[in-house]
């Protein structure tokens, strides 16, 4: 299993970011919004800020879960690894 998260932020500061936050995860730069209008975080290509979304892909890159975070967390991210642990065993 690998999870990568994506954001509209420059390089710089996704990796000072996911440094303080002590990411053991990629982060990528989604500059261009490709990731964001293809996965449905934005419908905007000059929108700033991407919708807060989790998509499960199976290896091939299916879509197998959609996730709508929202503002803050809650069970979402108890949620995601229920499901990835039903899913793939994980």
């Amino acid at each position: 299993m690998t999870i990568i998260g994506a954001s509209f932020d420059p390089p710089e500061e996704n990796l000072a970011w996911a440094q303080e936050e002590a990411f053991a995860y990629d982060l990528w730069s989604d500059l261009s919004r490709e990731l964001g209008l293809y996965y449905g975080a934005t419908d905007d290509p000059t929108d700033t800020t991407a919708a807060r979304i989790t998509v499960l892909l199976d290896a091939e890159g299916a879509v197998l879960l959609e996730y709508d975070v929202g503002i803050g967390f809650g069970t979402h991210p108890a949620d995601v690894l229920s499901d990835c642990q039903a899913l793939f065993g994980a």
